[in-house]
C-alpha cells in the first residue's frame, strides 16, 4: 500500500504491519488533535472547517460517514470520497485534481495532503482522515475518536439528534469497543493479511468465538448495550456489513456466514434499516473497492456479483426493546 518517510511517498510498506511470527497488527494513528465545541482544544467546532476524507472500500471510514449521517452533519462537514490508486500512491481521486481546502494547492493523491500538514511526516496515509481548512492541517486519522467528536462536538450547528455515547453507559460502551475492536474487526483483518498459518488459525478462532458470544448477547438485547443504539453498534456494523459479501471467501473467514447466525443477521437487518444508514451503505460500491485493481483483495478485477443479502427483510427485533 506504501507509505510516507519522512514525508517523501514511497510504495514499499519500510514500516510494516506484519510482525515477526506473521501476524498482522494494525499501526497506530499518528495525528490525534480534537474538535471540540468551545475551542480549547485549539480546534473550535465550525460550519464548513472541517473536511473528512474517506472511502466506501474502508470499514474504518465507513464509521465516520455513519456519524455524518445520523447526527445530521451532512451541511457542517464536507465529505471527499478517495479510492485506492491501482498504479500506485495510496488513496487518491481517481485521477482528478482535487483542490485541497483553504489552499490553492491542487493534488491527487490523499498522501500530498498529509504532506502539506506535515512535510516530515514518515507512517501510512490512511482514511478517515479530518482537515481543518483554517489550520490548513490534519486533525485526527483515528476512526474512534472521529466519530466522537462528531458525536457531541457540533451539537450547537446540527439538529437535535440521539446521543450515541451518553454518559451512562460510557463503561458499557468502552468494554463492547474493546470486544468488537480485538474480536471482530482486529480478527477479520487477522484472518485476511496475516502472513503465517498460525496467525491466521489464531484471529479465525478469536474471530468465531465472538461471533458465538455476539449471538448469545443479541439474543436478549436489541442493541449491544441495551434497548438504545450507541457507538459500539456503529463500530460493528461496517464490518457485520461486509461479512458476507467479502470476508467470508476474500478473507478467509469461511467457517460461517453472518447468515447462518439468525441473531446476527437480524441485528445486522435491524442497524441496516435505521433511518439514516442504508444512504451510506452501498455495498455494490463497497465491493468494487475492495475487488478492483488496487483493492486489498489480489483478484482479476472482475467483482463478485452475490451473495443477496436481503437486508430489507423484517428483522422482528423490535420486541426486544422492552425486555432489555
Amino acid at each position: 500500500m506504501g507509505q510516507l518517510i519522512d514525508g517523501v511517498w514511497n510504495e514499499e510498506d519500510i514500516i510494516s504491519e506484519i510482525k515477526a511470527d506473521g501476524a498482522y497488527q494494525k499501526k497506530a494513528a499518528i495525528f490525534r488533535n480534537s474538535i471540540t465545541a468551545d475551542g480549547s482544544s485549539g480546534f473550535k467546532a465550525e460550519p464548513g472547517r472541517y473536511h473528512l476524507y474517506s472511502s466506501t472500500g474502508c470499514p474504518w471510514a465507513h464509521r465516520t460517514e455513519l456519524f455524518r449521517a445520523l447526527k445530521e452533519l451532512t451541511e457542517i462537514i464536507e465529505l471527499h470520497e478517495t479510492s485506492q490508486n491501482p498504479a500506485g500512491g495510496g488513496w487518491g481521486f481517481e485521477g482528478k485534481r482535487h483542490k485541497v481546502p483553504g489552499t490553492a494547492t491542487e493534488v491527487t493523491q490523499l498522501h500530498e495532503i498529509y504532506s502539506l500538514a506535515d512535510p516530515t511526516y514518515s507512517g501510512r496515509v490512511s482514511v478517515p482522515t479530518l482537515w481543518d481548512a483554517k489550520e490548513k492541517t490534519i486533525v485526527n486519522n483515528e476512526s474512534s475518536e472521529i466519530i466522537r467528536m462528531f458525536n457531541s462536538a457540533f451539537s450547537d450547528f446540527a439538529p437535535e439528534t440521539a446521543d450515541l455515547c451518553p454518559p451512562d453507559l460510557i463503561d458499557k460502551i468502552d468494554e463492547m469497543n474493546q470486544l468488537i475492536l480485538d474480536g471482530v474487526n482486529d480478527a477479520v483483518n487477522g484472518c485476511g493479511r496475516s502472513k503465517s498459518q498460525e496467525a491466521y488459525d489464531i484471529s479465525f478462532e478469536i474471530l468465531f468465538e465472538t461471533f458465538d458470544k455476539l449471538e448469545n448477547i443479541l439474543a436478549s438485547r436489541r442493541y449491544l448495550c441495551g434497548n438504545q443504539l450507541t457507538e459500539s453498534d456503529l463500530r460493528l456494523y461496517p464490518t457485520f456489513l461486509r461479512f458476507d459479501s467479502i470476508y467470508y471467501l476474500g478473507y478467509k473467514c469461511n467457517k460461517r456466514r453472518l447468515e447462518d447466525y439468525p441473531n446476527l443477521s437480524a441485528y445486522l437487518r435491524d442497524i441496516y434499516q435505521t433511518p439514516g444508514i442504508a444512504e451510506v451503505s452501498n455495498i455494490e460500491l463497497m465491493k468494487k473497492r475492495i475487488y478492483l485493481p488496487g483493492g486489498p483483495i489480489a483478484s482479476n478485477g472482475i467483482v463478485p456479483n452475490g451473495p443477496e443479502l436481503g437486508l430489507e427483510r423484517p428483522h422482528g427485533r423490535e420486541k426486544l426493546s422492552a425486555v432489555a
